[in-house]
């Protein structure tokens, strides 16, 4: 049995509007599970019935093997980080991080030994007899972290936790995030709309859209396998290049050939017997299309983005529009030709009604 489990969950608002609809996720004791998504995906609904701050309207929630579905927040064993830190401006830092084990009846002596030990940790000591208001943002952000912590429950969720912080702040504040959570084993839940966070923290990642989920997997499958067209635009930055075209068999071999005759590439057979009336499309990534003298697909130069490392070029070919990855020291003039291949061990293809994964 897993450690905590989704089962059939469901949340429909008073107006009709449904915000997770029959969802099930199986997650084990330890893991760091990020929610991924865009706004209004249902993600932030999912963390906040696993916390009991919202009830759902059908389905379970198990945790431990113990059916939590309709209990309060105050009865589930979770620690709660949200992202606007949610500090009692009265009180100090000590007070702050403290409040949850005196609000559980812990001794003094005990508070005080589990908030200098959580404050050590965190490089917190120097700003225990401040109030919120003379911290940083990050710092803020760091304490209300440390509140969570403190109280070792058995879940930490994390409603998008570094959304008001700077660039620098968020590096710093996800490094942080990761190294507690492995030192602690504590499974964790993170919500984000943030590509580069999903990637660098999570053990799983979990997609979602129009509440529900669209696939779930480690960083690297979901990278190189999505599992829908929604999977492979939304992740990864630029997403996926699409070409349309059709897929069918010849010579015991599929193929795929785009709708302008450019692009011919050897699928897998039985791409070809499960795609709707032979319509699909075709998926790569940036870094999967290269320069080749030789290759098939002619294209123009529309803009290219400097990334520092990097470089995205935008070129239009008959085949669409094109986003390769290129080196950062080789500079493109808008309007220049290029001649370009694709990687065919690297391609997705994707049946062109249902969307799937093919």
């Amino acid at each position: 049995m897993s450690f905590l489990s989704l089962e059939r969950l469901e949340k429909t608002y008073p107006d009709g509007t449904r915000a997770v609809n029959g969802i099930d996720l199986a997650i084990e004791k330890g893991e760091f599970i990020v929610l991924l998504g865009p706004s209004g995906c249902g993600k932030t609904t999912t963390l906040r019935m696993i916390a009991g701050l919202e009830l759902p309207t059908g389905g379970a929630i198990r945790l431990a093997g113990a059916d939590v579905t309709q209990l309060r927040p105050s009865r589930r064993d979770v620690g709660m980080v949200f992202q606007f830190y949610a500090l009692y401006p009265h009180l100090t830092v000590r007070d702050n991080i403290g409040f949850p084990l005196r609000a559980a009846g812990l001794a003094s002596t005990d508070v005080r030994a589990r908030v200098d030990a959580v404050a050590a940790r965190m490089e917190l000591g120097r700003l225990l007899p401040l109030y919120p208001k003379e911290l940083s943002g990050g710092d803020q952000q760091k304490v209300s972290l440390a509140r969570a912590i403190v109280r070792r429950p058995a879940v930490y969720l994390m409603d998008e936790p570094l959304g008001t912080l700077d660039a620098g702040q968020r590096l710093a504040m996800r490094e942080l995030i990761r190294v507690e959570q492995l030192a602690s084993g504590v499974t964790t839940i993170y919500v984000t709309h943030d590509q580069e966070e999903a990637m660098s923290l999570a053990d799983r990642i979990v997609v979602m859209n129009s509440g529900q989920i669209c696939q779930v997997g480690t960083p690297a499958e979901v990278y190189d396998r999505p599992a829908d067209l929604f999977v492979a635009s939304f992740v990864g930055s630029p997403g996926m290049n699409f070409i349309p075209g059709e897929v069918a068999a010849a010579d015991g071999r599929g193929l795929f050939v785009s709708k302008e005759g450019q692009v011919r590439i050897e699928v897998p057979l039985e791409a070809t017997v499960r795609a709707s009336a032979g319509h699909a499309m075709l998926g790569v990534r940036s870094e999967h299309i290269h320069e080749d003298a030789d290759g098939p697909i002619v294209g123009t130069v529309v803009t290219e983005e400097y990334l520092g490392n990097a470089r995205n070029v935008h070129v239009d070919a008959a085949c669409g529009r094109l986003v390769i990855r290129d080196d950062a020291a080789s500079p493109r003039t808008r309007g220049a030709e290029l001649r370009l291949r694709l990687d065919p061990s690297q391609v997705s293809i994707f049946d062109g009604a249902t969307e799937a994964r093919l």
